[in-house]
């Protein structure tokens, strides 16, 4: 198989990942995708940095054995805690990683945005890389950061739009560190899952950032400067889990269709 035609492998915790490979799968029609989604030991947000640098690791050597040409970190805790580990495992086989962190933080750091809020796991705000990451390249742009950490569960159970989901937003949106931003990033591959919910909690008063089309754009301008894309007509894609959720299946054919492999494995 030439390396270009060589699927992309991209991983998270869960199924939140899928935001991202959806939006690939948009941008670039002709790319394989592998996705490996950790559900047994979701969230990592509660995890500790060494058990996710593990999880992380394990997952990429597992992507790396089925010849992925590039793998994305879906998931902003990995990124967070893992992104130098991934990095140096993948550098041995000379494939690039990219981060769904750096790219939004790019592109907000050059925006008309003054006060921006972040949403995430509790392990990427106490890790304050979104924070560093575009205070790095705008120093005068103030960002306020919230953990919110029942939002994965939520989520993973399947209670979007729902009262159980409103009710969680409503209290998080509705803190003080939350008050006078004009732009909120969703700082976990999860949260665009609701972002209709979250939309609708502002009216339009603040910009909500589309970061899984942000890092797409990112994706195929880098393969494409790396002369990686694929032009194949038939692409595969397949999905790996490590415990199959009835909400991970349904989710999994709502974004790709019926015709996918959805198989369990313990890489672990």
């Amino acid at each position: 198989m030439k390396e270009e035609d060589q699927p992309i492998g991209i991983f998270d915790s869960g199924m939140g990942g899928l935001t991202i490979a959806k939006e690939i799968k948009r941008l670039l029609p002709n790319e394989s995708l592998i996705y490996f989604g950790d559900s047994k030991h979701l969230p990592y947000g509660d995890k500790s940095k060494e058990v996710i640098i593990e999880y992380s690791g394990q997952i990429t050597k597992f992507l790396l054995e089925r010849e992925s040409k590039a793998i994305v970190i879906a998931c902003n805790t990995a990124t967070s805690n893992a992104l130098k580990e991934v990095k140096a495992l993948a550098k041995e086989k000379n494939v690039p990683v990219y981060d769904v962190i750096s790219p939004v933080a790019e592109k907000i750091a050059f925006t008309f945005n003054q006060n921006v809020g972040v949403i995430a796991t509790k392990s990427t705000i106490a890790s304050h890389i979104y924070k560093k990451s575009i205070r790095k390249l705008n120093r005068h742009i103030e960002v306020q950061e919230l953990a919110t950490p029942l939002l994965v569960p939520v989520i993973e159970e399947g209670f979007t739009n729902h009262t159980i989901s409103d009710i969680v937003l409503k209290t998080y949106l509705n803190n003080k560190k939350l008050q006078d931003i004009d732009s909120l990033i969703l700082g976990c591959t999860h949260y665009p899952i609701i972002l209709n919910e979250v939309k609708h909690f502002y009216q339009n008063k603040i910009q909500v950032i589309d970061s899984p089309f942000i890092v797409a754009s990112y994706i195929k301008q880098d393969l494409g400067r790396r002369k990686l894309l694929s032009y194949n007509s038939d692409p595969v894609y397949k999905f790996y889990v490590s415990d199959l959720t009835p909400t991970f299946a349904k989710l999994a054919k709502k974004f790709f269709g019926t015709n996918i492999n959805l198989e369990v494995i313990n890489i672990f």
